[in-house]
């Protein structure tokens, strides 16, 4: 449900308060805000662990959101459980399957032909279990959330990167994978690394062209963070100025340097934007106990006495950033740029400029795109480059669609495509004349890696602020520098852009506020028939009880052996619930160490060189398991579910490596593989090509005790070994029931 009630909004507040009292007294220091809205969503024990030396916390947050390609998996899973309805307040958004090709509603009449099986399971599975469903049109989660859920104080987790865009309105925001969010779901809290807490003190004032856009590009080009755990919290009189969709933007792109969050103190910014997007009851409530939302005085005083680091930046001096190709912190100011450009021999003509995304997609973007569109048709400058625009969600929309400024936008040739993620999250079926050839575009997106919006390694992606974006996308010029350069009108005058102007919030305030789609009746889940793309799940068998397992050697990889080496993401979005279909992308793109070549392994079955996922069904269907063996850091990268329940899928039962990324071999442990690692990393080479090994030591399995390895080569000589592993008795447990989805349905 939408937080509107005012009991829940008085019940958490009050509560809140409570708590930072009782862990003022705790600890006996002043506290940074990053610590007051974590320890008030942990228990007391934990803030006393904590304050003994303890490293991790267990928090239990206070919404959740999903979207259209994590949601399936998740839900498909819950379905195997006694679960009636969700621990906490969560809503799924159908924001990422819909493609730009053509216009805003052949779009997304597309993405409603082609994923309705998606999104038909998805509305009765969040119906049958009270979750907000938001259907495909409605908006980008990211910015649906921050107008509808997002509160001061709280936290949010997502399946996405960019949940800390909550930091905007004093929300800390955190990423989660599909099996964390099951977790979630079932009730069971999620564990954090206490965080070093980078500050950030923001003076002065935004001016001119620079917009917060700029502030997070330069930060981004400026700042390395050695620890992934970090949160960044913004303080300052220059933080006040900034907007909450200004600091929204700033926050969203805070991941992009590897931070896991960011956040903002409460203030009038945000208080104005909560009264805007219909949360009055919310802005009083917060506004009345305001000094529980910041850092305590004596931090602002002496931050370096509280921060692991702190950094100043003055807002009044900044100019303009523009960060790319290929990495978001290779981040330039504008003055420095077109030398840049030229430097490298990037594609100087501008073949597009796009603008929306999670990141910069508000009201207050969409005007300041259209001052500069206004100046264009009244200074009679034509556009030289393809214009899209992807606007955050359909009450932004429909608001700017009320106050022209969509009108202006087409005038100059923009056009506006669905309410969705769209070329930011690579659906944007981009034709070109020629592919091969480099070309260059720029975008308010947040990420710009390669491949990333139209999947061509040939499209070099720039960032920058949706207003230098226009600029530059009216050019048609990657050199050109709205602050000083000319362009020529129809007539053949030599002009220049004014600075944009812009509204911070709509002087009319926003239209009728969206709802997700709401059902009564608890229908039965729609699974359409033979379906290519939702597929039920049936859960995992649990352990044999035997204390061997013999499996046949699938693939040996070289190398790394990333996530997507792993799971590939794109194309096979669209069958991430569908296990059976996704599952043909498993370990595709890894290198076998024999042959040096990708997605080639040795089928025993037929004495052929087949793909990795043709050769693990036959395995499968023939009642045989099989095993991977790896180097180091295998599973390294953003955690897709996938990864692990395809190898479980496929009746891989056991990864040996030399080491894994730690959240990848939790999730293989979460669903009855076996883990292990080298006790000696040459061991490694001691696998050959038509191996089986046998892992024994499994009716004495506990935790710290080694297994034991048997190697049976094909000329019939045996080697043996033993493997170390890091299950917990919990984990052990899991293994026995099949998954941990199983131990605690038996449980």
């Amino acid at each position: 449900m939408i937080l509107s009630n005012s009991n829940i909004i008085n019940s958490f507040y009050s509560t809140f308060m409570s708590k930072i009292n009782e862990l003022k007294q705790t600890v006996n220091r002043p506290l940074t805000l990053t610590e007051k809205i974590i320890f008030c969503h942990c228990s007391a024990e934990t803030i006393i662990n904590y304050k003994s030396g303890n490293n991790y916390i267990s928090i239990k947050p206070d919404r959740m959101v999903l979207n259209d390609i994590t949601a399936p998996i998740v839900l498909l899973q819950l379905l195997n459980t006694k679960q009636e309805k969700t621990a906490i307040p969560t809503s799924i958004h159908c924001d990422h399957l819909i493609k730009v090709n053509k216009d805003k509603q052949n779009d997304l009449n597309d993405a409603l032909h082609e994923f309705h099986d998606i999104y038909d399971f998805l509305q009765s599975a969040s119906n049958r279990f009270d979750i907000d469903f938001w259907e495909p049109g409605q908006g980008i989660s990211h910015q649906l959330v921050f107008e509808n859920y997002v509160f001061p104080g709280g936290i949010i987790v997502g399946t996405s990167r960019h949940t800390c865009n909550a930091g905007g309105l004093c929300m800390l925001g955190f990423n989660i994978d599909e099996s964390e969010a099951l977790d979630i779901i079932q009730n069971h809290d999620i564990e954090i690394e206490i965080p070093q807490i980078i500050g950030i003190k923001l003076e002065g004032e935004l001016n001119g062209w620079t917009s917060p856009k700029d502030v997070i590009l330069k930060i981004n080009g400026e700042l390395k963070i050695e620890n992934k755990n970090t949160i960044i919290e913004y303080f300052g009189s220059g933080a006040e100025t900034l907007s909450a969709t200004g600091k929204a933007t700033i926050c969203n792109m805070s991941t992009e340097l590897g931070a896991s969050s960011a956040i903002f103190p409460f203030d009038k910014k945000m208080k104005r934007y909560l009264r805007a997007t219909h949360r009055t009851a919310v802005a009083s409530r917060v506004d009345e106990i305001a000094s529980y939302f910041c850092a305590d005085t004596e931090v602002i005083k002496s931050p370096n006495q509280y921060y692991d680091r702190v950094i100043e930046i003055n807002l009044s001096e900044i100019e303009p950033y523009i960060s790319g190709p290929f990495r978001p912190d290779n981040a330039i100011p504008i003055s420095q740029f077109a030398e840049n450009v030229l430097l490298n021999g990037y594609p100087r003509k501008l073949d597009a400029g796009l603008i929306g995304s999670c990141v910069n997609s508000s009201y207050e973007d969409l005007s300041k795109v259209a001052s500069i569109a206004k100046q264009s048709l009244e200074k009679d400058i034509p556009t030289a480059s393809k214009l899209f625009i992807c606007p955050g969600s359909k009450q932004t929309f429909d608001t700017a669609d009320r106050d022209a400024i969509n009108m202006l936008l087409k005038q100059i040739g923009g056009q506006i495509m669905a309410n969705a993620c769209g070329p930011c999250n690579g659906q944007w079926d981009r034709v070109l004349d020629d592919p091969q050839k480099k070309n260059s575009i720029i975008t308010s997106f947040n990420r710009n890696h390669a491949k990333r919006t139209d999947g061509n390694l040939n499209t070099l992606t720039f960032i920058a602020s949706p207003e230098i974006v226009i600029a530059m996308t009216i050019a048609g010029d990657l050199c050109f520098n709205p602050l000083k350069d000319r362009l020529m009108t129809y007539d053949g005058e030599k002009v220049k852009f004014t600075d944009p102007i812009f509204e911070e919030l709509p002087k009319y305030g926003f239209v009728t506020k969206e709802k997700p789609v709401i059902q009564n009746a608890k229908n039965e889940i729609t699974f359409h028939q033979n379906s290519k793309l939702i597929q039920a799940i049936c859960p995992f068998d649990k352990w044999d009880g035997k204390d061997s397992l013999t499996l046949e050697l699938l693939i040996k990889v070289k190398g790394k052996c990333t996530i997507d080496q792993i799971s590939l993401s794109r194309p096979w979005i669209k069958y991430r619930g569908h296990l059976e279909n996704i599952s043909n992308n498993f370990l595709i793109r890894a290198i076998n160490i024999f042959n040096g070549k990708t997605n080639t392994v040795w089928n025993r079955l037929n004495n052929r060189y087949e793909p990795v996922p043709k050769v693990a069904k036959d395995y499968k269907n023939n009642q045989l398991e099989s095993i991977v063996v790896a180097n180091e850091n295998y599973g390294e990268g953003i955690n897709r579910e996938h990864a692990a329940l395809e190898a479980r899928f496929l009746h891989v039962r056991a990864i040996l490596a030399n080491s894994f990324a730690p959240k990848h071999e939790i999730n293989l442990k979460k669903h009855g593989i076996l883990p292990l690692t080298f006790i000696n990393p040459e061991d490694y080479n001691r696998i050959q090509e038509k191996d089986s090994i046998t892992i024994s030591g499994l009716c004495s399995f506990t935790p710290l005790m080694p297994l034991d390895i048997k190697i049976k080569h094909e000329n019939g000589e045996e080697e043996t070994f033993k493997v170390q592993h890091t299950f917990n008795q919990q984990q052990i447990d899991w293994f026995k029931a099949g998954s941990a989805l199983n131990f605690r349905k038996y449980e």
